[in-house]
């Protein structure tokens, strides 16, 4: 079954960097999440989608679904015009004919196809991003006769890129701020939330602001999208702008056009070359 999930943006709800769960009437939980510095998280919801998940859109009624439970938790009243970016997605979930979509199990299932002679198939149903550690090893598991060379479980304790070395955010920001002469605490705290201690990678040599390229928009320079494009296989603006940094929430349009110009002319140097 396919169960829909959306959330809202809005201007920050709060002060500090804590996250809230509101228990809502209908015994379902929403989050209040701070997200980006200046903006509050609001989700989520769960529907029955039908169709083309690709084409699951937030709906007016989850809108005042969120509004409501956030103005029944905080002092400052939302409404929604006050709206500033909304993002649906939808989860496969296992059928166990629940009538409500949001007591579905979140569990998953495995099915293994292995015919003989025949390389195996095999297929993860429902699950949630949050197990996905253990679920990888679940599937493994079960693929283990076919690979008897398979070396034996080793995530549990695996840092996330950009987690290595990394004793937190806040103090990689610090360093970044004394080492990147011209860099201001927003920037830094953005790329040690982003990419952990990967950053340094992206840096390179460089060791002062005006030696990051051009600034694109906001604090967005041509190292970055470089960045982007070589090692998380960003090609649009929106891979850059919505999928892995978010600043499409204060992109304007003609900033977008300068990234769009930006990525055109970089393939077209490369396919000349």
């Amino acid at each position: 079954r396919l169960i829909q999930g959306s959330h809202i943006v809005v201007p920050r709800l709060y002060e500090g960097e804590q996250a809230y769960i509101m228990q809502n009437e209908d015994r379902r939980i929403v989050f209040a999440i701070p997200y980006m510095g200046r903006y509050t998280m609001i989700g989520t919801t769960d529907r029955e989608h039908h169709g083309d998940p690709a084409q699951a859109r937030i709906s007016e009624e989850e809108i005042a679904y969120l509004l409501g439970v956030a103005n029944a938790h905080f002092r400052k009243q939302l409404e929604r015009e006050d709206i500033l970016h909304t993002f649906t997605g939808v989860r496969p979930l296992c059928d166990d004919e629940s009538d409500n979509p949001s007591v579905i199990t979140r569990d998953y299932t495995l099915s293994l196809s292995a015919e003989q002679h025949q390389a195996p198939l095999l297929s993860v149903f429902g699950g949630k991003l949050t197990t996905y550690r253990k679920l990888a090893e679940a599937a493994l598991a079960q693929l283990t006769p076919f690979f008897p060379n398979m070396g034996g479980r080793w995530t549990r304790t695996a840092p996330l890129p950009g987690g290595e070395d990394l004793s937190g955010p806040d103090a990689l920001a610090e360093e970044l701020v004394a080492k990147i002469e011209g860099i201001d605490l927003a920037l830094a705290r953005r790329w040690a939330s982003l990419y952990g201690s990967r950053v340094w990678r992206m840096l390179g040599e460089a060791r002062a602001v005006n030696e990051l390229g051009e600034l694109i928009g906001q604090d967005l320079y041509t190292r970055e999208v470089d960045y982007l494009r070589r090692q998380e296989w960003a090609t649009r603006p929106d891979d850059i702008l919505w999928r892995r940094t978010k600043l499409g929430l204060v992109f304007t349009d003609q900033e977008t056009a300068r990234l769009q110009h930006y990525l055109a002319m970089t393939k077209a140097k490369e396919q000349a070359a």
